[in-house]
């Protein structure tokens, strides 16, 4: 499966993306960290781009719905994977224009981008 979601430490939603990220795959993560986001109130996410080979081409990628109803619970959001995919991950999740702290760590870097989940 390209995209599996852990919850680590209490609230820390580890997703690791390898392969080609599918819209279907990638909506059902998103539901099972929107029920953890009900569960547990706030959250902090880490995405783990293993082997990353880019997003499949579908519709409805557009969709923000799953921002909408969960930034004001998610605390940060740290990418973590090969350089070359930044900007797109930018891009994809929308970073400047949501409220939520969003950082790229080169692949390299996971202790990084964990410490800086960790800090306020």
């Amino acid at each position: 499966m390209p995209i599996t979601l852990e919850f680590e430490d209490g609230n820390l939603a580890v997703f690791r993306v390898s392969g080609t990220l599918g819209k279907t795959e990638f909506e059902r993560a998103q539901n099972k960290c929107e029920a953890m986001i009900r569960e547990l109130g706030r959250v902090k996410i880490l995405v783990l781009m293993e082997s990353f080979a880019g997003w499949e081409r579908a519709e409805g990628w557009e969709d923000m719905s799953f921002a909408e109803r969960n930034d004001a619970f998610i605390d940060k959001l740290a990418l973590v994977g090969d350089a070359k995919w930044r900007d797109l991950a930018y891009a994809f999740t929308a970073k400047g224009l949501r409220p939520v702290p969003i950082e790229y760590f080169d692949a390299n870097e996971e202790a990084a981008a964990r410490r800086w989940l960790d800090n306020p």
